[in-house]
C-alpha cells in the first residue's frame, strides 16, 4: 500500500500535522516511539484551553482525535531507517517493517544537553526548567538562579528579570558576560558568580541551595538553565537535509527541505521558540503544505 505522508514523531507538531492530513483525507501513518522532550515536565503551559495540562495527557488528548478519523493509524515504533526509491520513500521501523509513502514529515523534534553539574537532574523540571514562557509564573518574584555556560546567558537573565527581580547568574566557572554586560547586571541588582559549581542541593526535587568550588553557598528557590540543543533523530541528516546555523533542519515556510518530498515541522526546525502551541501550529501549516503538494501532483494541468 503507497500512503500519502507518513509523520515521524508524536509531539505537539506531528500530531497536530496528523490531524490537518487526515481531514484532508489522506492516507497517513504516524510513528510515535514515545520519548517525548518533555517527559519529565508536569504540566505545559501557554496554549488555550489546555493552560496546565500533563503532556501525557495532552497527547492522549490528541490520539483521541486523532482517532476519529479512518485513514489515519498511529504505530508506537522507532522509525529507524528512510531511503527514496524512485519517487517514494520507504520508511524501515524497529519491528522490521517497511512502509512506502509519497511524503515524509520530519517531527523528531530536540533533545536537551545538559550541564554537567551533580545534583542538576534532580531539579529539573520540577525547580529547573530551560523557557520562562512555560514556567516563569509558577516561579514569579522567588530567589532564582539563572545558570548558563554560554552566550545566551545574558538574553535569559533579562528575560528572568520579568518573573522575579532576585536574581543570580552562576556561569559554572565560564567568562562569558563581556565588561558592558556584567556593568549592566549589576546596574540591575543583579548578581554574577563565576565560580564553578559543585553541587546543587535540595530535597524532592526542590532546589535549595547551591554550592561552589571555593565552599561558599547561595540559597535559591527555583530557576532556569541554558542547555544545548541536538537533532534527536540522525533520520534528517542521512536524508542529506541542508542543516542551520543553529543546528536545526533548514526549510521554506511550510517545511519543505532540500530533498524533495521531506518536510520537517516543529522543534527540529529550531526556527522559533520551544513551545507547544507554536510545535502544534508548525505542524498545521507544514501539513498544508503537504496537501498542497499533493493536489498540484495529483491535478491535471
Amino acid at each position: 500500500m503507497l500512503l500519502d505522508c507518513v509523520v515521524i514523531g508524536g509531539g505537539p507538531s506531528g500530531l497536530n500535522a496528523s490531524l490537518v492530513l487526515a481531514r484532508a483525507k489522506k492516507n497517513i501513518i504516524l510513528f510515535d516511539d514515545d520519548k517525548p522532550r518533555n517527559a519529565i515536565t508536569h504540566e505545559s503551559h501557554g496554549f488555550i484551553t489546555r493552560d496546565g495540562i500533563k503532556p501525557s495527557e495532552f497527547k492522549r488528548k490528541a490520539k483521541e482525535d486523532l482517532m476519529k478519523y479512518p485513514n489515519i493509524s498511529v504505530h508506537n515504533q522507532r522509525v529507524i531507517d528512510i531511503r527514496k526509491e524512485n519517487q517514494y520513500f520507504i520508511i524501515h521501523t524497529d519491528d522490521g517493517n517497511d512502509y512506502r509513502s509519497a511524503k515524509v514529515i520530519l517531527s523528531t523534534g530536540m533533545k536537551d544537553v545538559m550541564p554537567d553539574i551533580k545534583g542538576m537532574h534532580d531539579f529539573y523540571g520540577t525547580s529547573l526548567f530551560n523557557c520562562p514562557f512555560c514556567d516563569g509564573w509558577e516561579l514569579k518574584d522567588r530567589a532564582l538562579v539563572v545558570i548558563s555556560e554560554n552566550e545566551r546567558a545574558f538574553h535569559m537573565t533579562k528575560m528572568i528579570f520579568n518573573w522575579s527581580k532576585d536574581l543570580v547568574v552562576c556561569t559554572n566557572g565560564n567568562k562569558i558576560f563581556s565588561k558592558e554586560q556584567k556593568e549592566l547586571l549589576t546596574k540591575n541588582s543583579i548578581i554574577v558568580i563565576e565560580e564553578k559549581i559543585v553541587t546543587l542541593k535540595g530535597e524532592n526535587g526542590h532546589l535549595e541551595k547551591i554550592q561552589f568550588n571555593n565552599g561558599e553557598e547561595i540559597v535559591r528557590e527555583g530557576g532556569f538553565v541554558t542547555t544545548g540543543l541536538e537533532q534527536a533523530s540522525p533520520l534528517a541528516q542521512n536524508l542529506g537535509c541542508i542543516m542551520n546555523n543553529m543546528g536545526g533542519i533548514e526549510t521554506d515556510d511550510f517545511g519543505r527541505t532540500n530533498i524533495e518530498g521531506v518536510y520537517a515541522s516543529g522543534d527540529n526546525r529550531m526556527s522559533a521558540p520551544s513551545q507547544l502551541i507554536i510545535a502544534a501550529s508548525e505542524g498545521c501549516k507544514v501539513a498544508m503544505g503537504v496537501i498542497s503538494d499533493l493536489v498540484n501532483e495529483d491535478f491535471k494541468w
